[in-house]
């Protein structure tokens, strides 16, 4: 069976032991930044501007998912609007937009980037569960209207597949994944900074009058060598557009921990906060089948509700971070997208 891991567990113990790790398994991957290789550090350019189709809603209309669940983890679904309460650096703000997923109704619509890791330590038995759990995660989502983009890792980014909706075109992609060199280097960071862009460039921000979910979900040993872009900066990025990051650690990066931790020790990316500041979630894979697990994330990636607000006026194009902050009925455990949101200066 799988884990479902909460970050913030044992991290302050545990991370020199992390960063003695990756030194120890990777003693000579880990390589200099370019300090050439600087990334624009906005989402959008100055001359670039969202798909257009985002702007038939309104581009101050600020969006934010939330995940609700019980005491013991299930989702609640049958929430309504008056059950949220959503506050913008304290001030309550009336809500202009609100959208579930429901098990009957409308399926939410989907733009997702798989980010798969293709570095030395990956193996070819891992690749092959990989394969079919990809499949079993498109086939979940059947009915909804999606788009999958494959990227791989490793020495160097790159797209596999761009953005499509035919599920046929995901396994094509993993054969072309099979014979593309990898190297020991892991761009995990800069791998998720491009999945991001591909996001916003190239994936529509609705469909059918729907706010499409963006997401990337990002396989990986967990360890992160040679980036030449920080996780905070990723971090900041992802919730500017408005995407949330799932990670799934593969059983090679329990295998070099002691096998005596009863818990997987937290990765790099989870001291990063890469998941969970984004609204996201990091899981670990079993060792035999991680088709239950991928097929878990599938359900839980379209199960949210969507809450969109208007700032107040004087804060529409202030040029300043504003915090958001949802609020639930007593019991329930809230995750939100994205702690804020940065406005234009005018």
């Amino acid at each position: 069976m799988f884990q479902f891991y909460q970050s913030n567990r044992l991290i302050p113990i545990l991370l020199s032991l992390l960063l003695a790790t990756v030194a120890m398994v990777f003693p000579s991957s880990a390589q200099q930044s370019d300090p050439k290789a600087v990334r624009p550090r906005q989402v959008f350019s100055r001359n670039d501007q969202a798909p257009d189709e985002i702007l038939k809603i309104d581009t101050d209309l600020v969006s934010v998912d939330v995940r609700a669940n019980d005491a013991d983890g299930r989702p609640l679904r049958n929430l309504r609007q008056e059950d949220f309460k959503v506050y913008v650096d304290g001030t309550e703000q009336s809500l202009a937009f609100f959208q579930v997923e429901r098990r009957s109704g409308e399926p939410r619509p989907l733009a997702m980037v798989f980010v798969l890791d293709i570095s030395g330590s990956m193996t070819a038995e891992e690749m092959g569960r990989l394969r079919r759990a990809l499949n079993a995660f498109s086939a979940k989502l059947s009915d909804h209207p999606a788009l999958y983009a494959v990227m791989s890792f490793g020495m160097n980014v790159k797209t596999v597949q761009k953005f499509t909706s035919e599920p046929d075109k995901l396994d094509r992609a993993m054969d072309r994944l099979a014979r593309e060199p990898n190297g020991l280097s892991t761009h995990t960071y800069d791998a998720v900074d491009d999945a991001v862009r591909m996001l916003v460039h190239h994936a529509p921000r609705t469909r059918e009058g729907r706010l499409i979910k963006r997401a990337v979900l990002v396989v990986t040993d967990g360890f992160p060598v040679g980036d030449t872009v920080s996780a905070p900066t990723v971090i900041e990025r992802a919730n500017a557009a408005e995407a949330s990051i799932y990670v799934v650690t593969l059983p090679s990066y329990s295998r070099v921990l002691p096998a005596a931790a009863q818990n997987p020790l937290p990765t790099p990316l989870d001291v990063s906060g890469l998941a969970e500041l984004t609204g996201g979630r990091s899981v670990y894979a079993d060792e035999t089948n991680y088709e239950p697990l991928f097929r878990a994330l599938a359900e839980e990636v379209t199960s949210a509700y969507v809450l969109a607000f208007y700032p107040p006026e004087e804060k529409r194009h202030d040029g300043r971070f504003h915090t958001i902050k949802v609020q639930g009925p007593n019991g329930v455990l809230l995750n939100q997208s994205r702690p804020g949101f940065q406005t234009a200066k005018q």
